[in-house]
């Protein structure tokens, strides 16, 4: 007891203690005009965990110039695992058709349900196999900062040439939250920042872009918005590409977007990279349209998973909560493979309308 008693004597002697304020100092602070207080940010805190080696790394620069990205599928096996030989064949496809660039893990490649490690993997097998042909941009946003910049350095760390990343959803910040979030990826590489607040609940308004937009690893902006806002920023020399499929022909060819991230091109990338690359094209546009419209009737990648398993390039796997659309929509499909030419979309086989007892639905995998 003796010990302990003297123990805390010390601690009360060595306790820091706060200097006493003079009266002169009170009357000084009451008549100074009020200002919020600001949060303290220790700056680099934890180093970057980056690499300088330029020899064969990409430029902002060079993902500017991308004018067809497909937000590329991901296949599953029976057990719910990645299926890569499919995978690898859509990439191939996508290649083969002229896209530019992927998206690996976003919303359409099912990256929210993945653990970070099956979506690290996958970024680093198609940086692996694909990446001398087309650019590889990996989905490693998050909601939370923290593993935003851990799956960030992640994918640079296994060779993808950008990252793109969400505003933070559910849990949504403010606008000065939202500048914080993204300036603290964005000196790690090339990075596309994803407006869609139709799934997150908040817009990313042209203030917080226009702020990030002063680094130099700022590619560009995916805005679903619409094309006003795509004016907005291709007016101010920032690089959009459109996110809604139905709109990409117009922001294109009348809005001076670069191009369009899609998931309609996982079906008909020939016919998504000609709307893209060579100039207006209405009849083809309204050509699509259909097609467009019966893709996202119900919450995007559902349509697309449902297709392409009728096109007979995936196994009809799904990952909960994901189920495929009922047969009256895979009746549709039909017709309308069939009025825009089975030769227009991936794969060989015939599309067929498919069982309900043909697709196999994963909870655990």
């Amino acid at each position: 007891m003796p010990i302990l008693k003297s123990y805390g004597a010390c601690l009360r002697e060595s306790s820091f203690q706060f200097p006493r304020s003079h009266r002169i100092d009170n009357y000084k602070r009451r008549n100074v005009k009020w200002r919020s207080p600001q949060a303290a940010i220790i700056p680099d805190f934890h180093l970057p965990m980056r690499s300088f080696e330029v020899k064969n790394r990409t430029s902002a620069e060079d993902i500017k110039a991308l004018r067809l990205i497909t937000a590329i599928k991901t296949p599953y096996l029976p057990d719910g695992r990645f299926d890569l030989e499919a995978y690898d064949d859509l990439v191939n496809m996508q290649i083969e058709n002229g896209a530019e660039g992927v998206i690996v893990g976003g919303t359409t490649g099912e990256g929210q349900l993945m653990s970070w490690d099956e979506h690290i993997m996958l970024i680093g097998h198609t940086v692996n196999c694909f990446g001398g042909s087309v650019k590889v941009i990996g989905n490693t946003g998050s909601n939370s900062t923290r593993e935003a910049i851990h799956a960030t350095e992640q994918g640079f760390a296994v060779g993808m040439h950008a990252a793109l990343h969400i505003n933070p959803y559910y849990g949504k910040t403010s606008l000065e939250g939202l500048v914080s979030h993204f300036n603290s990826v964005l000196p790690m590489g090339p990075t596309i920042i994803y407006n869609v607040p139709s799934r997150t609940g908040q817009d990313i308004p042209p203030r917080v872009v226009n702020t990030v937009a002063q680094s130099p690893n700022l590619a560009g902006i995916k805005e679903c918005v619409g094309n006003d806002r795509i004016e907005q920023y291709t007016g101010n020399g920032i690089v959009v590409w459109s996110g809604n499929d139905d709109q990409c022909h117009d922001a294109r060819w009348s809005h001076e977007a670069t191009g369009v991230i899609s998931v309609t091109s996982n079906l008909v990338p020939g016919l998504m990279h000609e709307l893209m690359f060579n100039g207006k094209n209405a009849s083809l546009n309204a050509k699509l349209l259909p097609l467009i419209q019966w893709l996202f009737e119900e919450p995007n990648p559902i349509g697309l998973n449902t297709a392409l398993a009728q096109l007979g390039v995936v196994r009809p796997v799904f990952r909960l909560p994901y189920v495929p659309l009922p047969l009256e929509k895979r009746v549709k499909f039909v017709e309308l493979v069939n009025e825009i030419g089975r030769e227009n979309f991936v794969g060989e086989k015939d599309v067929q309308v498919l069982d309900d007892d043909d697709f196999i639905l994963v909870g655990r995998y």
